[in-house]
């Protein structure tokens, strides 16, 4: 007969279908949640840190408080498994008529020891994973796949850039101000989307980098600045995958939108020095059409696929 006892402990998805994760990492301890069943399939399969990117098995990924529920669920099946061992150790009995001396055996069982409880906790961002399927939930918005360990950032920057191009299809439904106002959110909504894309996936592939803690912080909002420094950074060229036109229109888009967010779209000089916009004037309001928008965020989508891919490329000759 084995001296070990054993019990099968479930734990409960939330209300929608999120099972919680803790990472063991010490210097991360970051919390996220999986849909099981979604994802990858096969038995021992590793589980992904969306944050720090930490591999390990699923049983090390348990949270605290899944930890604290299930030590108090094992207790209550041990205080269990005794009293059922109890009661059939000593069965109820009566006095004999006639017994000198008589004992009566009665066991009483006592309260079930108090369950631990616990909800997971609400995070910020619901995601589908488009390498796997996985179904998870992190703080922020971007992280790696807990199945496949795929980046989301690319995926991230498609789903920006085509609600920006569903701006610019409504507002080719609209006329006046507001069509204006929707055909410059587009442009503005599309190169921030590629600045925080840029931002994190080199903050990710920084220890590819010359020096990785500059490259770990690079803003993306300055398209000829922040080739120079990718350049000199990873030696990437983002340049290299457009033809000079496509690349002066890429520039001349990203200065654009630096006009709209901090100058309302009226021009100055530092806006023709850096664009080489030649139809522009000091003073006036830049010119801003939804063909042209719409040109620039397949370019941008372009940008962001190729500077992913000579990461990758980077990555790869390392390894």
């Amino acid at each position: 007969m084995s001296d070990t006892i054993k019990f099968s402990i479930p734990m409960r998805n939330d209300e929608e279908g999120f099972l919680g994760r803790e990472c063991p990492n010490e210097e991360c301890l970051g919390y996220f949640k999986i849909e099981l069943g979604t994802g990858l399939q096969g038995e021992d399969l590793p589980c992904h840190c969306p944050y720090c990117g930490h591999v390990g098995s699923h049983e090390t990924f348990w949270t605290k408080d899944q930890l604290e529920y299930a030590r108090s669920a094992a207790l209550r099946e041990v205080q269990k498994y005794v009293s059922d061992m109890l009661k059939s150790t000593f069965p109820p009995s009566r006095p004999r008529r006639g017994d000198f001396i008589s004992l009566t055996f009665e066991y009483k069982p006592g309260r079930p020891l108090p369950l631990y409880r616990y909800e997971e906790k609400q995070l910020e961002t619901a995601l589908v994973c488009s390498e796997c399927g996985l179904r998870y939930a992190v703080y922020g918005v971007f992280g790696y796949c807990p199945d496949c360990g795929s980046h989301n950032s690319s995926q991230i920057l498609d789903a920006n850039l085509d609600l920006a191009l569903k701006e610019l299809a409504l507002a080719s439904t609209l006329e006046g101000p507001l069509a204006d106002q929707l055909i410059a959110d587009a442009l503005e909504n599309g190169v921030s989307s590629f600045d925080a894309f840029g931002r994190e996936l080199f903050r990710v592939n920084s220890d590819l980098a010359l020096v990785p803690h500059e490259a770990a912080r690079m803003s993306c909002q300055n398209l000829v600045g922040l080739n120079s420094r990718v350049s000199k950074m990873f030696g990437v060229d983002l340049a290299s995958s457009f033809t000079a036109e496509e690349w002066h229109l890429l520039v001349q888009g990203f200065q654009k939108r630096h006009l709209i967010a901090h100058r309302m779209g009226v021009v100055d000089q530092a806006y023709i020095n850096a664009s080489g916009d030649l139809r522009a004037v000091v003073g006036r309001k830049v010119e801003l059409d939804s063909a042209e928008v719409a040109v620039v965020l397949q370019l941008v989508r372009r940008l962001g696929q190729h500077v992913q891919d000579a990461l990758e490329a980077k990555r790869a000759e390392s390894s």
